[in-house]
């Protein structure tokens, strides 16, 4: 009989009752058990910290009050009871300081993204993470999907032959209306540049879109050229954004992302354009992926156990047989699965294969920080710059 591996002892910053990314992570790491959540700092509200402490059988003395505090005490305890790995699900202007400070106290961190407010503080935490000998990732969720990886993977083995376009979109809805005037938390602090950065729209969900370009045509975006808009009166960050792009290996590719897009609920897509055939793949249908040739006809791969004409890094992120839907939460717990065999198999330095980590990070804040000053600045083309 299989030895069960023991749980890995972790910890939360934020999500606190009503905060929707801390349930979500919290669920998605528990669904394969390999983790067990041993204390918190969920919410700079006391009674909303102790409530939901309670409601997670906590005991009251493993929720602290503040994120140093916990950190402090944790370190202090026995090895085999103190926590291993710090889960941030904190507002984007916290995310940078409690990973410093968490890697330096010997804890793994796993953080929303993005990884720092901007690109200096971002190259700081890099070299922190560098030497702190632990593991770092990020939730770039949708780099969990099993037929985005099968994607790459027919990128990579010549299906589509060499990639020409790269069609990326990510409409939403919900800040259509100024919803945080009627007090919505959650669209509050996005438009606080002080708590989510210099990017609105293109912060919260262009990077996923950009991310996603990356990974699955297999090269980096060099160059962009920006188009941003504010929609609703009196928001101070962007809630709409458009952009032309050039690859490093030849392709152009346009990427739209937008939050005042009515009636879209997370229709994340992209489609590359080979010169032998084409492959598309949707959010919302995340268990197709869609395969165009130039000689045949349109065929539509479906993930599942046990499907034989799928890669392996596909299939080893799949649950269940085909028919059966895996979503959003499969998708994040794919990450914290490869996050905990990591950290079980003690894999040196600070990358955990599989899970997007601080190079995607500083990708990211490149992404966010071009994007915004070609769309203030009168240059046709901005290139991307990961160094101060």
């Amino acid at each position: 009989m299989k030895p069960v591996a023991p749980k890995i002892r972790m910890g939360f910053v934020g999500g606190g009752e009503g905060a929707f990314i801390g349930q979500a992570h919290r669920q998605a790491a528990g669904l394969d058990g390999g983790f067990e959540l041993v204390c918190g700092a969920f919410s700079r509200d006391a009674a909303n910290n102790r409530q939901t402490g309670a409601a997670l059988g906590l005991a009251a003395s493993r929720c602290y009050s503040d994120w140093q505090r916990m950190l402090d005490s944790e370190a202090a305890l026995p090895a085999d009871q103190r926590m291993e790995l710090l889960v941030i699900v904190t507002p984007n202007h916290l995310h940078a300081p409690i990973a410093g400070q968490a890697l330096k106290a010997g804890f793994h961190v796993f953080s929303e993204k993005p990884a720092a407010l901007n690109l200096d503080e971002l190259l700081t935490l890099k070299a922190v993470v560098q030497s702190s000998q632990r593991l770092y990732g990020l939730a770039h969720t949708y780099l969990g999907y099993p037929m985005v990886w099968q994607a790459r993977d027919m990128v990579r083995s010549g299906v589509i032959g060499a990639v020409r376009k790269v069609l990326v979109e990510y409409p939403q809805g919900w800040l259509s209306q100024d919803v945080a005037a009627q007090g919505n938390k959650q669209a509050g602090w996005r438009d606080d540049p002080r708590q989510s950065g210099i990017g609105g729209c293109i912060g919260d969900i262009g990077t996923h879109a950009f991310s996603l370009a990356e990974f699955v045509a297999d090269q980096s975006i060099e160059r962009l050229c920006a188009a941003l808009g504010t929609h609703v009166s009196g928001r101070q960050l962007d809630d709409d954004a458009a952009m032309l792009l050039q690859m490093s290996q030849g392709a152009s590719g346009v990427l739209i992302a937008s939050q005042v897009c009515a009636g879209e609920e997370n229709p994340l897509k992209i489609r590359v354009y080979g010169d032998k055939g084409a492959l598309e793949w949707r959010q919302e249908d995340p268990a197709s992926l869609i395969h165009r040739s130039v000689d045949q006809p349109l065929r539509v791969l479906r993930s599942g156990v046990g499907q034989p004409w799928l890669c392996e890094a596909a299939r080893q992120r799949m649950r269940l047989p085909a028919g059966h839907p895996e979503g959003y939460l499969e998708a994040m717990a794919n990450l914290y699965g490869d996050f905990a065999r990591a950290i079980r198999g003690k894999v040196e330095g600070h990358d955990a294969p599989g899970v997007p980590g601080i190079e995607i990070g500083l990708r990211g804040m490149a992404f966010i920080e071009a994007a915004i000053a070609n769309h203030r600045g009168d240059a046709k083309w901005t290139e991307l710059v990961c160094t101060a």
